[in-house]
């Protein structure tokens, strides 16, 4: 059903690359949303009032919030498919993750305001009209949920898109909200308890609780998380398959928005190539990776020393007492500059979490073992790096 769909509206589906292609297949989402939500509020408000039972009522709210909620995320790709302009020369793809934003505030506005119905049916409870109606609205209300939460994992899967995921989530919470409801039912029936106030609430703790799993995936990126680990493998793979390229570092990811990611990262080279060369073979990668992974890369050429064997020994001897110190220190653009009387040792030491603050010590450690194991004065000059914008690198 998924791909007969998107055959059907969307024309060169499999393209995901193309922005054009991806906004589709948000829009698309958003409007099966719309349709499947409104189709299960109507059916639910109606036996939900029939019935009397308060916990049908306050799932009937949840599928008039999650039809809203497409109508939003309908909006917020349409919004993102936007070109850049002068006061946003990045885009506006980070449109999406405020419409996801949103859709989280009214989630748990509505969890909010069902906790409290049913509270009040908890108080002052109410019997439940049971019949065959109320079964079969809301066996096809799980039947179509289920649906619901495939078609949008895998059109997520097929854009990347935390929204269409976090949609796929949502349709999997109300598949066991549902289940909940007809239980409450069943239960109420069978025993005479009162326990339909008691199952609502559940329900809407349980709104609550994702819309507030949701606002939390929404707003890290819009704060400036980290890329993820298959994001830096895909630039590191891609840099790495060169073969001029000995190593690279400091990769920085930026993100405004899906199919709007901007990244750095640091190429060292040997210093005995010409610079020319290497200038196009770096203009040619930026290119490239534009081209095939919608990435707007800018690479920092670093000319490598590889014939000075000192260097060498130096080199080697200070990634040892690095490791004496904690093995998950690491060094890179390492490089030396001799003066008369010593000589300076300078590179970048990626620096791990548990030993944030203590550059001071690292440091006056190394001083202190090179001055032992040295003749030569020895300083060093080190730049600490973070460990999330070295994750999956390597240096000389």
């Amino acid at each position: 059903m998924t791909q007969l769909l998107l055959r059907l509206f969307i024309k060169d589906h499999q393209n995901t690359c193309d922005p054009h292609v991806r906004s589709a297949v948000g829009k698309l989402s958003g409007i099966v949303g719309i349709i499947c939500n409104l189709i299960l509020f109507t059916g639910k408000i109606i036996i939900g009032t029939i019935s009397g039972a308060v916990s049908i009522t306050a799932d009937a709210m949840n599928n008039l919030s999650d039809a809203t909620s497409s109508i939003i995320t309908l909006l917020g790709f349409k919004l993102a498919e936007q070109p850049a302009d002068e006061k946003h020369p990045y885009g506006h793809a980070r449109f999406e993750y405020l419409s996801g934003l949103a859709v989280a505030a009214l989630i748990v506005l509505i969890g909010f305001e069902l906790a409290k119905s049913s509270i009040n049916k908890i108080i002052n409870p109410a019997p439940v009209e049971f019949s065959l109606a109320l079964v079969i609205v809301l066996v096809l209300s799980i039947l179509l949920k289920l649906w619901m939460c495939l078609f949008n994992r895998t059109t997520g899967r097929m854009i990347n898109s935390s929204t269409l995921l976090a949609t796929s989530a949502d349709s999997r919470n109300d598949v066991i909200t549902t289940a909940a409801v007809l239980l409450a039912s069943i239960i109420e029936t069978t025993t005479k308890l009162p326990v339909d106030g008691f199952f609502g609430l559940g329900v809407s703790l349980f709104i609550l609780y994702s819309g507030a799993n949701l606002a939390k995936e929404t707003i890290s990126p819009l704060l400036g998380e980290s890329a993820s680990p298959e994001l830096q493998a895909l630039i590191v793979d891609y840099i790495s398959a060169h073969p001029k390229v000995l190593g690279y570092h400091d990769l920085m990811v930026h993100d405004y928005g899906p199919g709007q990611r901007f990244a750095t990262i640091h190429v060292e080279m040997d210093q005995k190539e010409d610079p020319l060369t290497c200038h196009e073979i770096i203009d040619d990668m930026e290119r490239e990776c534009l081209k095939s992974h919608n990435i707007h890369l800018v690479i920092h050429y670093d000319p490598i020393v590889t014939d000075d064997p000192e260097l060498s020994r130096l080199h080697a001897l200070v990634d040892q007492l690095l490791t004496d110190i904690d093995p998950e220190l690491h060094t890179h653009d390492f490089r030396m500059v001799r003066a008369k009387d010593f000589t300076n040792l300078i590179f970048d030491v990626t620096l791990p979490e548990h030993l944030k603050k203590e550059e001071k010590s690292i440091k006056h450690q190394l001083d202190e073992k090179l001055s032992l194991l040295e003749e030569t004065t020895y300083y060093t000059v080190i730049t600490f790096d973070q460990p999330v914008f070295n994750r999956n690198c390597s240096g000389t």
